[in-house]
């Protein structure tokens, strides 16, 4: 099936979703990785408010390389990166945040059971950088700078960004999970 959202997501967004569907996004999208995910648990173990809303959130694993332009970001290239580095951090993100999709690629170890009835993840092709930038409409914020263009949270506007394809679905199943499994089983019958 081939689904376009819009963000905010909610409950009903996500658990029509199963593994292998296409979906494409309308909204706003916030880029995250290793530090910003370590900052927002930090300031939500610390009971601070954070500078921008994960109810119903899209988070990006992303590090996108963007130019300035006066006061203005516009991207520049905005692929994937690899979100296994994420997964131990994961199911505490989701247990203090209501976040409704993660999109990476390379797929995420060990998480399928804290995004059960919560979340999604959806993997995008690598090497398309360029393409991602395309349906990227602006830049409404960028959230600590401090940390490096790379590792800052921005919040992207985008219009159909896809396509993505659900690789863990709400119910726990996980397609990339599931394809590395039947492929050691076949290489290991060789």
């Amino acid at each position: 099936m081939e689904y376009h959202l819009t963000t905010p997501l909610g409950e009903s967004d996500i658990t029509q979703l199963n593994a292998g569907d296409i979906v494409y996004l309308t909204g706003t999208l916030f880029t995250a990785r290793d530090e910003a995910h370590a900052r927002i648990l930090e300031m939500e173990n610390k009971g601070k408010q954070l500078p921008f809303e994960l109810n119903g959130a899209v988070i990006y694993h992303c590090g996108p390389l963007m130019q300035q332009a006066g006061n203005k970001w516009h991207v520049v290239a905005a692929g994937p990166t690899t979100s296994s580095r994420m997964s131990k951090m994961t199911p505490s993100l989701l247990e203090k945040c209501d976040v409704r999709a993660l999109i990476g690629k390379g797929g995420m170890q060990n998480v399928s059971g804290s995004l059960k009835n919560r979340c999604v993840y959806l993997t995008y092709t690598g090497g398309c950088a360029a393409l991602a930038a395309e349906s990227i409409k602006n830049v409404s914020n960028v959230h600590w700078l401090d940390l490096g263009m790379p590792e800052a949270v921005w919040e992207l506007n985008v219009v159909e960004f896809g396509p993505l394809i659900v690789g863990i679905d709400s119910k726990g199943c996980d397609l990339l999970s599931n394809v590395r499994k039947h492929a050691a089983d076949v290489y290991s019958n060789i």
